[in-house]
């Protein structure tokens, strides 16, 4: 069995950053030199798991990661440093309410029942100026500036060695695009299983930030940085596989729209729990402003306000481009790159354990004629009306665990409580002189 030490010599690397995401999706980590990871990696790299975001206590022993090698990634940006992650254990237990290893319960139950998740996640992020108040780039001003060549093209430096970084990761890269918002940009890799894709949502965001530093830049996944501007989304691809013959088990021929029940039963399930499920894919209080936004510069906010889903139409939270996948629109740029697959499992496999119904597709444009579905869902206005549903929903807690849920929502709790202690500007100007 290879050691980290023969490692470390085959790739030329003094350092391992030993890392994991915590339950908002923050990325922790500590820098072991290569001399002493093979100890490390017996005994697990210690954190205090109250310094990071878990409903945890400084009384708490450490919370120990148990880095598993399958996971390393060498930094491009860096020679002789190499990323990897792993499990988390407390006290000789697997730590319930950690992302990575909820994802992996997630994809257990998926493959009792022969099926195996696969996703591609498209992460949309805005380079901003270093203190965080503006684009990074004055001169991208078109109204319209989505695909825009001369603005992708200004930023050239940036996105070639992000691309060029996963080219030599062996990610697949297959396209780069300046998005719908002056500043935007999107970099889209070939989809793989949950777990892999996940591994790589996480390090995307920690080699996109870390890129743009290094060029003098800040980069940001934030879901609505600017009010009048489109905000990040992070829509996620997914397609179900027989884990006997290999076969897409959402696809069918003879299906509407070359999708089988069991795909439709799938989306049924998100369509069931989706306000519960929002709490998890747009984490945050600013993640309302992009759900829920009025009318862009740009002229459409492309993000869903209902729960709803159509064919190839980007108004909906959910769209069919093709054959054999479909399109869940509404997580943003904060969603934690583990709970997003482990959420899309939960309620996908409840889906088709209940053959639930998702409902008549909708091939209207729900921005201008959202009239005529007055059934339709609407998703929920506020972080504190998304927490309410996610503890109401039996299914997501029956999926995802007690633990993760009751420690998810406490945390989120006091993030939301946190916020309503804020006296903003626009209070003293609408209330002043009441």
């Amino acid at each position: 069995m290879t050691t980290w030490t023969e490692l470390a010599k085959q790739h030329d690397l003094k350092y391992f950053l030993v890392a994991f995401v915590d339950l908002f999706g923050g990325m922790r980590a500590k820098l072991v030199p290569a001399t002493a990871m093979d100890s490390v990696a017996k005994s697990g790299a210690g954190f205090a798991g109250f310094a990071a975001w878990f409903d945890m206590t400084p009384a708490d022993p450490d919370v120990l990661v148990m880095p598993d090698m399958d996971t390393l990634t060498l930094l491009p940006w860096k020679p002789g440093v190499a990323w990897v992650t792993g499990d988390l254990y407390m006290g000789g237990k697997p730590v319930a309410q950690n992302p990575r290893q909820v994802l992996k319960s997630l994809i257990a139950k998926a493959a009792e029942q022969g099926v195996e998740l696969k996703t591609g996640v498209e992460c949309e992020y805005f380079l901003i100026s270093p203190d965080g108040t503006a684009i990074s780039d004055p001169a991208d001003q078109q109204a319209k500036p989505c695909y825009d060549q001369q603005a992708l093209m200004r930023r050239y430096e940036i996105v070639a060695e992000i691309c060029d970084a996963m080219i030599a990761l062996g990610w697949k890269p297959y396209q780069n695009d300046h998005e719908d918002a002056n500043g935007q940009f999107e970099m889209n890799w070939e989809f793989d299983t949950a777990l892999k894709t996940a591994d790589r949502h996480a390090f995307f965001k920690f080699m996109v930030k870390s890129i743009a530093e290094k060029h003098g830049f800040k980069a940001t996944f934030m879901p609505k940085p600017f009010a009048n501007l489109t905000g990040n989304g992070c829509h996620v691809h997914a397609s179900l596989w027989s884990t006997k013959d290999g076969s897409n088990v959402f696809e069918d021929e003879a299906g509407e729209l070359g999708l089988s029940k069991t795909a439709y039963h799938f989306i049924g399930g998100l369509v069931h729990s989706a306000e519960a499920v929002c709490a998890i894919t747009n984490p945050t209080v600013n993640s309302y402003k992009r759900i829920n936004a009025p009318r862009t510069l740009s002229g459409a906010t492309w993000s869903p306000n209902t729960v709803t889903y159509g064919g190839n139409n980007r108004t909906h939270m959910i769209r069919i481009p093709d054959a054999g996948r479909f399109e869940f629109r509404l997580p943003d740029g904060a969603v934690n790159p583990y709970l997003l697959p482990a959420t899309l499992l939960a309620a996908g496999l409840d889906g088709m354990a209940n053959s639930r119904d998702p409902g008549p597709r909708l091939d209207i444009n729900m921005y201008t004629e959202g009239a005529k579905a007055p059934k339709a869902k609407q998703l929920p206005l506020n972080l504190l009306d998304a927490l309410r549903a996610l503890e109401a929903s039996e299914v997501l807690k029956d999926q995802l665990g007690e633990v993760v849920v009751g420690s998810y929502l406490k945390l989120k709790h006091s993030d939301w409580n946190e916020h309503c202690r804020q006296l903003t500007e626009w209070e003293r100007q609408t209330t002043l002189d009441c």
